[in-house]
């Protein structure tokens, strides 16, 4: 669904565009769709691991090809994720390097994108995906 300026952005659960989601750097998504991005990463990472070792492809550390492989795929997901969650903060997507910083960057980054509330109205990233 186009918005504003051609700024596609997801309304509710029912009409997602998962593929907006996954791909495009570019609008803004409120903490539903974060979460929700956030569970299909978890779920593929459980299958893969599940596979590992149904396959026997898991090493004595847990990890085999399959999680490696499916860990390697959802790097650009997740970057596209944050930076989504950013925008709707009013931050630029480079804030996801804040969570380089061991425990308090993953902890900062933790509250900003999946606990707080993002900017009320239209932003520079685009217009506010809960009034859509």
């Amino acid at each position: 669904m186009a918005g504003a300026g051609g700024v596609r952005r997801i309304k509710g659960e029912s009409d997602m565009d998962w593929k907006y989601l996954f791909t495009s750097l570019e609008g803004r998504i409120g903490r539903q769709s974060y979460w929700m991005g956030v569970l299909v990463m978890v779920v593929i990472s459980i299958i893969a691991g599940v596979l590992d070792v149904m396959l026997g492809t898991a090493s004595e550390e847990g990890y085999g090809a399959i999680s490696i492989i499916a860990a390697l795929v959802m790097i650009y997901p997740a970057i596209v994720l944050y930076a989504k969650r950013w925008h709707d903060r009013g931050k630029s997507g480079w804030w996801s390097l804040i969570g380089l910083i061991p425990v308090i960057g993953g902890l900062w980054m933790l509250i900003e994108l999946g606990f707080l509330r993002g900017t009320d109205g239209p932003n520079q990233y685009g217009p506010d995906p809960l009034k859509a």
